[in-house]
């Protein structure tokens, strides 16, 4: 019996590294609900994020082929985006990793906590240039809605005007507003 319990788990990884989609539910941790999906497309490199909670959904799209991170928060009406960075953002295999261990044990952690600030005012107009450097997946989610780039910064120590974005448990996105 053991035998075949190995070989099934086996399988699971084998098929899991193969397979082109995979979806994940996500939830909070200590709460039974469900916050939010994720697929992961491997064929593209990308994982598309969708979190529904309330004034803090948004939608983010991982864009590991083109190096960035696209984040459309529904409450401010507007798009974030983001060039990865390797230290502070896991690769698409490991946040699958993560994301599968999250499903079946409901109790990982996850050190990836990422806070960045963008200056109000100063929206980029999301021209036909930009959306060849972002790719298709970036423009079909941040098309149409105010473009602001995001820096990376220390963790701040009012976070009130801050929100909260990317893939709930996995790769927190705190996205605050710069007062200068």
């Amino acid at each position: 019996m053991n035998g075949f319990a190995a070989v099934l788990v086996l399988l699971g990884v084998f098929w899991t590294q193969t397979s082109a989609l995979e979806t994940y539910t996500l939830g909070q941790p200590g709460a039974n609900y469900v916050t939010g999906t994720m697929t992961i497309d491997n064929e593209n490199n990308i994982a598309e994020v969708h979190v529904r909670s309330g004034v803090y959904s948004s939608d983010s799209i991982f864009d590991f082929s083109r190096g960035y991170v696209a984040t459309r928060l529904f409450s401010r009406n507007a798009c974030y985006i983001m060039k990865i960075n390797k230290g502070t953002i896991p690769e698409l295999r490991e946040i699958g990793r993560v994301a599968f261990e999250r499903q079946t044990m409901n109790k990982v952690y996850s050190p990836y906590n990422v806070w960045v600030q963008f200056q109000s005012g100063r929206s980029l107009l999301g021209r036909i240039r930009d959306w060849f450097v972002y790719g298709r997946a970036i423009e079909r989610l941040c098309s149409g809605l105010p473009l602001y780039e995001l820096a990376e910064t220390k963790p701040l120590m009012n976070p009130q005007n801050c929100a909260n974005a990317g893939i709930p448990g996995i790769v927190n996105l705190n996205i605050c507003e710069n007062p200068n």
